[in-house]
C-alpha cells in the first residue's frame, strides 16, 4: 500500500468518525460563550468565591483562565478567544453529562465530580447559570435572558 493509500484511507476514517459520532459534528457557539457563558465566570455566587479567581490567578489545572488586566471589568477580544479555546476543551459537544466544565463545580448528589476544591458552585441543574453552561455545550444559542437588572452580567 502506497502512503497516498494510507493518507487517504486515514483521510477517510476522520471524516466518517465525524459523520458517525454527532457530538463531534456539533459546533460550539463563540458568540453564545462570549455573551452567556464568560460571565458566569465573573458571577459572585451566595457562599462562593468568583471561578475567575481561582482560574486566572492561582490555577494550577486544566481551567485557565486569561486574566483581566488591572481597570478592566472584562476580558478583550483576543482574551475572550483565547478563553474560548481553553474552555472548549472541557466539554464534550452535545453531552453536558460528560463534560468537565459541568460536573467539576457540580454537587455530586446532582450528578456532579465529589473533588473540586472551589466547592459546590452549583447544587443541582435546575441552577440557571448550569443551565445556560449546558445549552452552550449542547449547541443550542438560546436568545439571551431578560434580566431585572441591566447591572447585572449574567441572568
Amino acid at each position: 500500500m502506497t502512503l497516498a493509500h494510507l493518507g487517504t484511507i486515514a483521510a477517510l476514517t476522520v471524516l466518517l468518525q465525524g459523520i458517525a459520532s454527532p457530538a463531534a459534528a456539533q459546533s460550539l457557539d463563540y458568540g453564545f460563550f462570549k455573551a452567556r457563558v464568560e460571565p458566569i465566570f465573573l458571577a459572585k455566587r451566595p457562599g462562593h468565591v468568583r471561578c475567575y479567581v481561582c482560574h486566572a490567578e492561582r490555577s494550577n489545572n486544566g481551567f485557565r483562565l486569561e486574566k483581566i488586566a488591572p481597570g478592566d471589568k472584562f476580558w478583550t477580544e483576543e482574551q475572550s478567544r483565547r478563553n474560548f479555546e481553553a474552555v472548549s476543551r472541557l466539554v464534550a459537544p452535545g453531552d453536558p453529562g460528560k463534560s468537565l466544565l459541568l460536573l467539576q463545580p457540580l454537587a455530586p448528589e446532582a450528578g456532579g465530580n465529589a473533588y473540586h476544591t472551589g466547592g459546590r458552585q452549583f447544587a443541582t441543574k435546575n441552577d440557571p447559570q448550569w443551565k445556560i453552561l449546558a445549552q452552550w455545550v449542547n449547541g443550542r444559542a438560546a436568545p439571551p435572558a431578560k434580566c431585572s437588572s441591566s447591572a447585572s452580567p449574567v441572568c
